[in-house]
């Protein structure tokens, strides 16, 4: 599947909101709202990517910047570096993965940091008994108040949230922190009673310590991840692509990659 993502407008003219509408073949409402935030915003999906490319080609004629990314590829992906342990240096960040693998990242070459949350569902099917009022076993009891047995099905759905952290750091392949799968003895003394104060105290000092770096935190919540996927993608599978969209926009913005 190909997304079009459009980003990079200063404004929200009228000319641009109807350009929208007639290239998506939508009301204006709807290319308003697609518009809101000042963007990145998925605003399309085909699987044939000529078509993908065919729609970013009209909208940049129009005045809107636009991109085509193949979202298979990125859900697809392997090429993460997935932090296990870390250790902040005095001019570097040294990280590990859980197989050994190391790296040292110069703070100097950082350029991106995006904390994101992600929320995942579980539905689980559960068998609920319940004693009601019988009046066929009541009436056989000679008149003594009798119950009987009723068992059903049941669908319980929760959610789990956990949040992550995306960081961007010269040509290197995305960089992924994982609030609960991160061992924090790297912190020594200042470690924190807790893996949420942990992982805000690695956040923080990621930020200190890279003051050039640009840092959004929009995905930290449904509403952002909404207006950068589109109402119709699925966030529990999609993160990866949002913060690829916005690595993406960003960079682009500042003149990298």
């Amino acid at each position: 599947m190909h997304v079009v993502v459009i980003h990079g407008w200063k404004e929200e003219t009228p000319e641009l909101v109807q350009m929208l509408a007639a290239a998506l073949g939508v009301m204006v409402f709807e290319a308003r709202q697609r518009m809101i935030g000042g963007g990145p915003s998925v605003v399309a999906s085909f699987a044939d990517p000529q078509h993908a490319m065919a729609l970013a080609d009209k909208l940049r004629q129009g005045g809107i910047a636009a991109l085509v990314l193949d979202a298979t590829a990125v859900r697809s992906r392997t090429g993460f570096f997935i932090v296990r342990r870390f250790v902040p240096g005095t001019y570097a960040l040294h990280i590990e993965k859980s197989d050994g693998i190391a790296a040292e990242i110069p703070y100097e070459d950082m350029e991106l940091l995006l904390p994101c949350t992600s929320v995942t569902s579980h539905t689980e099917t559960t068998t609920v008994v319940e004693r009601k009022f019988s009046i066929g076993k009541t009436v056989l009891s000679g008149g003594i108040p009798m119950k009987t047995k009723v068992e059903r099905q049941e669908e319980v759905t929760s959610e789990e949230t956990r949040k992550v952290l995306y960081l961007y750091a010269d040509n290197r392949p995305p960089i992924l922190f994982g609030q609960d799968n991160l061992t924090y003895d790297g912190f020594g003394s200042a470690m924190k009673l807790s893996r949420e104060l942990n992982f805000a105290y690695l956040i923080s000092e990621l930020r200190r310590l890279s003051p050039g770096a640009m840092y959004d935190d929009r995905l930290l919540n449904r509403a952002g991840q909404v207006r950068t996927l589109g109402p119709v993608q699925n966030m529990g599978t999609n993160l990866d692509l949002a913060a690829e969209i916005l690595a993406r926009t960003l960079r682009h913005g500042r003149g990298s990659g």
